[in-house]
């Protein structure tokens, strides 16, 4: 806890039931195998999560967070816990569209692979650099910001992955150096059902201004429309209602 060096995930409650635990679960495996950390099996997070969800009084929404810790400085078992709380106000407020900066992430996705202890992919508890980009864009009249690489292409924001639609086409960055998100998983396998066309390809922010929408995704926001980019407006894209029915999301 005190050095950030821990992983973590969260995802969404809806009527006490988490979306997508297993998923988040084995993500959470793989971040924890990044930096060297031994995790419980996932019976015993289950357990954790049942019990949390037992004491009741929960929202129609809430938010839950697995957090697993180095534990004690000098040695000894790692510290694993979760944690239940309502979705903050201003994440469920982007579901309504959120204007975005693009920022210089300061390496490229493709580096990622030179540069393992950058961790570049991983959850970890060490979100300072994420979470001063979202004070930045909040001081400069944005609500959230989309990281470019130094080589110029889109990769992610701090807490969301992105996706751009053109027609019925779907695109996300390629997995280099982002976290792979799960709730994109879950929306391109929902709209390839449905016969949209989903891939992985470099975007540029030139390809983000000629994209008919674009949206942050995460486990909790689930799909925020893009309304401006660098002060720029921009329609939220007509896909939108037709995504978030996908997506399953409440009040759709």
């Amino acid at each position: 806890m005190l050095r950030g060096d821990g992983v973590f995930e969260t995802t969404l409650v809806v009527d006490g039931v988490p979306r997508d635990l297993a998923e988040h679960l084995a993500r959470l495996a793989v971040s924890a195998a990044m930096i060297d950390l031994f995790l419980p099996a996932a019976p015993s997070w289950q357990e954790a999560v049942d019990a949390a969800l037992a004491a009741g009084g929960l929202p129609a929404e809430a938010s839950l967070r697995l957090i697993a810790t180095r534990g004690p400085e000098h040695g000894g078992n790692p510290t694993c816990f979760v944690a239940l709380g309502s979705v903050p106000a201003s994440t469920a407020a982007q579901r309504s569209g959120a204007s975005v900066l693009l920022l210089d992430r300061g390496f490229a996705g493709s580096e990622a692979a030179k540069a393992p202890w950058l961790l570049a992919g991983a959850k970890t508890l060490s979100y300072a650099v994420n979470m001063a980009a979202q004070r930045y864009a909040r001081a400069n009249g944005a609500a959230d910001v989309i990281f470019v690489g130094s080589d110029g292409y889109v990769l992610e924001g701090p807490t969301a992955t992105v996706v751009v639609a053109d027609g019925r086409t779907l695109t996300t960055p390629p997995p280099d150096g982002i976290l792979a998100g799960i709730t994109v998983r879950r929306l391109f396998a929902a709209a390839g059902a449905a016969g949209w066309t989903v891939r992985d390809a470099v975007l540029t922010p030139a390809d983000l201004s000629e994209a008919e929408g674009i949206w942050l995704v995460s486990s909790v926001r689930l799909l925020a429309p893009v309304v401006a980019v660098d002060g720029v407006a921009r329609a939220a894209g007509p896909q939108h209602h037709e995504l978030a029915r996908l997506l399953d999301m409440p009040g759709f």
